[in-house]
């Protein structure tokens, strides 16, 4: 029987605000991992939801970076590795430059799902920064998600509303220039991990979070598998918050 866990939720005014509360809780993860094994392992997802908190981050005080190895959560496949769409550029861009003692494990789609897999090990993440769809995917587990992957990395399509999210965030011109493949980390090993925190702005990702607060866990709904897991705090914006939840 799946034991259900209710998130921690926390609302804030602006993403800014957001990304102040949620890095502040990111760190005290990281500072906690360094002080019990003397190092973080930390999953990262690479979107403009992302932005607050991975800039707030940055700025931190208080936190040995070179006592932080950062992996990442999806690539898109068949993507000029220079283009400034690959997460791996986006994430560098956005964040690792900021903080370059940071260890960088970056997810080079030519090595393959099983390479990925094997880099990441079988560790568990000491956090998971991650943000939610459109549709509620987690990384690239578009619905219906598999809750109960073998491999802690695969292939897969892209579906529709996630390719288009992709234009609509500004990412790619049109759905034309945008891939139609990705390698994602799956979502049992997302899970694997001691705490994750989400942020998630934005009002078209309101009915992400209500879906996923409040349907049956379900593949159906993806974001709903964060309540199997005791440790997840989801910071979301005036905008995002569901006030039936």
């Amino acid at each position: 029987m799946t034991v259900e866990h209710a998130p921690r939720i926390s609302t804030h005014p602006s993403r800014e605000e957001l990304g102040r509360a949620a890095a502040t809780a990111a760190a005290g993860e990281i500072l906690r991992a360094i002080a019990a094994d003397g190092r973080a392992r930390i999953m990262l997802a690479a979107a403009p939801s992302q932005i607050a908190t991975l800039t707030a981050l940055a700025a931190e005080p208080g936190l040995d970076w070179s006592r932080v190895e950062c992996f990442h959560m999806d690539e898109y496949v068949g993507l000029d590795p220079a283009a400034p769409q690959s997460f791996r550029n986006w994430l560098r861009r956005n964040f690792l430059d900021k903080v370059p003692q940071a260890t960088f494990r970056p997810l080079d789609p030519e090595d393959g799902p099983d390479a990925y897999a094997k880099l990441m090990g079988d560790e568990p993440f000491d956090l998971v920064l991650f943000g939610l769809g459109v549709n509620g995917h987690l990384a690239f587990n578009d619905p219906p998600a598999d809750f109960s992957a073998a491999e802690a990395v695969r292939l897969v399509a892209l579906d529709e509303t996630s390719r288009k999210q992709q234009v609509d965030e500004g990412n790619f011109p049109g759905m034309d220039d945008v891939p139609t493949h990705a390698i994602t980390v799956t979502i049992p090993r997302l899970l694997n991990a001691r705490a994750l925190i989400g942020s998630v702005p934005g009002a078209v990702k309101r009915q992400a979070v209500h879906d996923t607060l409040t349907q049956p866990i379900s593949p159906d709904h993806p974001g709903t598998a964060l309540r199997t897991h005791p440790g997840v705090r989801l910071f979301l914006d005036s905008e995002s918050a569901d006030a039936e939840v």
